[in-house]
């Protein structure tokens, strides 16, 4: 997955976005729930069965990503120095661990029905709400795109992964549903297990966005050469190098070694490092950066470029 620009918001926008993201994706899984329990108590499809387990999941995962992002957003303090941004993460794996548990319980179940398939019921019903379902989770993917593009949240990526997953989901039951009435009841098994494989790579791509930000990864090439680029464009810079980046929860973390001229005062090189901050804090709001200042004579064999 790659990830998005930088911020383009501040921390106090940021916190308003993560809240209400995590409510509205909450009310749209409960809302759901409720439809899909409906629908399969009707129809007794394993497919609708399958997207009822996800939903529930859904709910869950969302519950644990409001805890998560709550505690992502409290300020820093004596024992957490860096913020708690990294509860983002660890949502994350929890996330992607219910996943792939739902994934396997509806892998068994739909080998079972494939070996003794059982006609499906009240297949209107279940279609209707399907498509239902389809319309609000498109609606809730808008809106946490939008958060995302703002935020940049792992706690709210991974949820709408899983959300745009559903439509596909939810599409496939619809198709499922209407091939199992056409003849042969085993396509509704049969979707089913395609849903869990689809789930199961989902559950991958959390795991590997969540454990990045837990391991510090650095930020994309991009955005390092942006800053690079913000660095030098300071007409007192000579170069940079040591740079390093890393994302925890809301927060980018940049730190990077100024090169110079050696006979500038203290009180001048302190200025120029205050203006490169500003340029920096103003491309990638919200970051937390810190500069260290070398005399170019001192960096030696050092390139203009060599900030990797």
């Amino acid at each position: 997955m790659t990830a998005p620009h930088h911020l383009s918001t501040g921390p106090e926008e940021t916190a308003k976005l993560l809240q209400l993201a995590t409510y509205a994706s909450i009310s749209v899984a409960l809302m759901l729930i409720v439809a899909k329990l409906i629908a399969w108590g009707l129809s007794d499809s394993v497919s609708l069965l399958a997207t009822l387990i996800d939903s529930l999941l859904d709910a869950l995962a969302s519950l644990i990503n409001l805890i998560a992002v709550r505690h992502a957003l409290t300020p820093a303090d004596k024992e957490h120095r860096f913020g708690h941004g990294k509860a983002e993460a660890l949502a994350g794996l929890s996330q992607s661990m219910f996943i792939a548990g739902s994934a396997g319980f509806l892998l068994l179940e739909a080998g079972r029905r494939f070996i003794s398939p059982i006609a499906v019921e009240a297949v209107g019903i279940g279609m209707l709400v399907m498509v239902f379902s389809i319309f609000a989770t498109l609606l809730l993917l808008g809106f946490q795109n939008h958060v995302i593009r703002k935020t940049n949240s792992t706690a709210i990526r991974a949820d709408a992964l899983h959300y745009r997953t559903d439509v596909l989901v939810n599409g496939s039951v619809i198709l499922a549903l209407w091939l199992s009435v056409q003849g042969w009841a085993g396509f509704d098994a049969l979707f089913a297990c395609a849903i869990a494989i689809y789930i199961l790579y989902s559950a991958w791509e959390i795991i590997v966005v969540s454990y990045d930000h837990l391991m510090d990864r650095e930020l994309p090439d991009e955005q390092r050469e942006e800053i690079a680029e913000l660095v030098l464009q300071h007409r007192s810079t000579l170069g940079l190098h040591d740079l390093r980046s890393r994302h925890s929860g809301t927060m980018t973390f940049i730190q990077l070694h100024l090169e110079l001229d050696d006979d500038l005062s203290l009180l001048e090189a302190h200025k120029i490092s205050d203006e490169v901050e500003m340029s920096l804090s103003e491309a990638f709001p919200g970051s937390e950066i810190i500069i260290h200042i070398d005399p170019q004579s001192v960096v030696g064999h050092e390139s203009v470029a060599d900030f990797k």
